[in-house]
């Protein structure tokens, strides 16, 4: 007699290796901002899929190097988010120029990393990511039915997203 598969299952993700640090600044009003400081970003997943018949739901190692590429891309940068309403972004030949209220700043382009958010917030960092798994065909070939992706910016604060596959 053959055993009955089992329902789906969870495979947790968060090797130390999936992290990033840089600095932003969060942005509150038209006039007020923080000041540039930075983190140390963890990113956590937890991918919902069933066991296929040998015995894996996916090959997770593909979730892994896709979600350590984009911690890279971001590591040891200043965030800049393009979307914002109050910050205007001036590209320049060596630099980006900044322009918040009364404020300019000046940054050289080899250490800005320009996100196509509205803040860098832990809640928009883990809108973007998933936003880059969704556009990866590595990650969509993948057969997931439900993906959370949780960004964190120290102990006591992360954000969490769900996608869910309807098929």
């Amino acid at each position: 007699m053959k055993p009955s598969a089992p329902g789906s299952v969870q495979i947790n993700v968060h090797k130390e290796s999936l992290h990033f640090s840089c600095a932003h600044f969060t942005i509150f009003s038209k006039n007020r901002r923080e000041n540039l400081h930075g983190h140390n970003y963890r990113v956590r997943a937890v991918a919902t899929g069933k066991i296929s018949d040998n015995g894996l739901c996916f090959d997770y190692n593909i979730l892994k190097s896709i979600l350590a590429e984009h911690c890279e891309r971001l590591d040891e940068h200043i965030l800049i988010p393009t979307q914002s309403p109050y910050l205007q972004i001036m590209e320049e030949t060596e630099h980006y120029r900044l322009k918040f209220a009364d404020e300019f700043m000046l940054l050289c382009k080899r250490d800005v990393v320009l996100i196509n958010i509205r803040n860098i917030t832990v809640e928009e960092l883990a809108r973007w990511f998933l936003q880059q798994l969704l556009e990866d065909s590595r990650f969509t070939s993948l057969s997931i039915q439900q993906f959370t992706l949780s960004i964190a910016s120290g102990p006591s604060e992360h954000a969490s997203v769900t996608w869910s596959n309807q098929q």
